[in-house]
């Protein structure tokens, strides 16, 4: 099949955005889903921590982030387009179809684990592995054929296909919800899940027509050189243990990592949160969370997009990232402040109006915030030659910790979310944390190519 050359910068980044769509949407659809398929299952509570643990939200878009970010690297950005998508598919499928064998079960030491669910485990984590190797190339990807003058417009795009995708996610599992009633939810559920298979279909196929990126193929040139003349082996993960890529790693991990321990339990259980601290119902917590993701789209449009090239990047950063700390806060009021202020929502009811400010508050920094700077930065602060496995690496690092994270956050929160104050408290700590290191430590990248950004970092040679 022959390479289409005349792509337009434009048009591959909204074709490589299109995996945020992808991958935000099966979290949240897990998210939208998940107590239904507690009770379908018959699942403990730590039966669905190890489902989040191992989804598209942790360990395995960790896992697949690391192993995607070096075959980036070595072979080409196209090169995991080419599969990664097949393989998602292949997953949903397991979740589409997945089924209760109450009787066909397995036992590991002291715990019984039924057949359907196993397989619905192994479908989340092949979804996860797809999406983790899917996201390193996108993004790489859309950085690197970007104008320097408008990377951060660029980068956005893929911000706001973050949130598109889980606000077409619950909106679909709501309106569902509602036509087919509340006992037909996880039917609804199901249908959500295989729309994303449709939608990774497309993508796949317009992807084929993708050209290579001329970054990356510029700096294999370059390697393979410095290979010939004896100066290097081959450039790879072990030069991120230099002082100058270390520092970064850590700073990334400061921004990135510690932020997703609180933005990770948002979208894959903050429906599941605002049942059980809220008391209120799958339907209208599906509802409330497009308010999330609808706040997200308008701010990254209208903040990091439209501003990010443009002003201080520092002072931006700051402001989103308090406004997610406070976000995280407003969750430590006490539980009549929910019940006496309440907003009425059409179709779906009432809603405590501090669950509308927490989705609106939290949106804005999802749109805006820690998470559209550590895309920026990351492609900004290495070279090619590792871009993507640098990444990958620190994508690694952070979903294998939110992994963990939200593994623990069902059962410190209890079954009926009685102790959620303590893991709310827990997330407002890693909110400042993260604000605290973006803010001291940005760096000034706006506006210069990813050559002039790597020649003030690591000089000519």
């Amino acid at each position: 099949m022959s390479e289409t050359t005349s792509v337009s910068p434009w048009k591959q980044t909204i074709i490589a955005s299109m995996t945020s769509y992808i991958d935000a949407g099966s979290i949240v659809a897990g998210a939208a889903g998940m107590s239904l398929w507690q009770k379908y299952l018959a699942l403990e509570s730590w039966q669905v921590g190890l489902l989040t643990a191992c989804s598209s939200n942790a360990i395995g878009a960790a896992v697949g982030a690391l192993i995607g970010g070096m075959l980036c690297d070595r072979f080409g950005r196209k090169f995991v387009y080419t599969y990664d998508l097949l393989v998602y598919i292949f997953g949903m499928l397991f979740i589409v179809f997945g089924v209760s064998t109450p009787g066909i079960t397995f036992t590991v030491g002291s715990c019984t684990l039924t057949l359907g669910y196993l397989l619905f485990l192994f479908g989340y984590l092949t979804i996860g592995l797809a999406v983790g190797a899917d996201v390193v190339a996108s993004w790489t990807l859309i950085a690197e054929q970007a104008p320097a003058e408008n990377r951060a417009r660029h980068c956005g795009s893929a911000q706001v296909f973050w949130a598109i995708g889980p606000a077409v996610v619950l909106l679909m599992q709501a309106a569902l919800g509602y036509a087919l009633g509340e006992e037909n939810g996880l039917l609804a559920n199901r249908i959500v899940f295989g729309h994303l298979i449709l939608v990774a279909f497309v993508v796949w196929l317009l992807r084929l027509g993708m050209p290579e990126s001329e970054n990356w193929k510029k700096a294999k040139e370059q390697e393979a050189a410095l290979i010939a003349s004896g100066k290097v082996k081959r450039l790879g993960m072990v030069n991120l243990l230099s002082p100058v890529n270390l520092k970064t790693v850590l700073f990334l991990c400061g921004v990135y990592v510690i932020w997703n321990l609180a933005a990770g339990t948002m979208g894959m259980l903050l429906p599941y949160i605002y049942q059980n601290v809220g008391g209120i119902s799958n339907s209208l917590s599906c509802g409330l969370t497009v308010i999330l993701f609808a706040a997200s789209a308008v701010s990254t449009l209208t903040i990091f997009m439209a501003l990010g090239d443009r002003i201080s990047r520092r002072l931006i950063y700051f402001i989103i990232g308090t406004l997610f700390a406070l976000g995280w806060g407003l969750f430590l009021l006490p539980g009549e402040v929910y019940a006496k202020y309440q907003l009425t929502l059409p179709l779906v009811g009432s809603v405590p109006l501090i669950f509308v400010l927490i989705s609106i508050l939290i949106g804005i920094n999802n749109g805006s915030g820690q998470q559209a700077f550590y895309q920026l930065w990351c492609n900004e602060l290495f070279p090619a030659h590792y871009r993507a496995s640098a990444q990958g690496f620190t994508f690694f690092v952070a979903r294998i910790t939110v992994g963990i994270w939200t593994a623990c956050v069902p059962v410190i929160m209890g079954k009926n979310g009685e102790n959620f104050a303590t893991a709310a408290a827990i997330m407002v700590g890693f909110a400042l944390f993260s604000l605290a290191v973006g803010t001291i430590f940005a760096p000034n990248t706006a506006g210069k190519t990813l050559e002039e950004i790597e020649k003030e970092r690591y000089g000519e040679g």
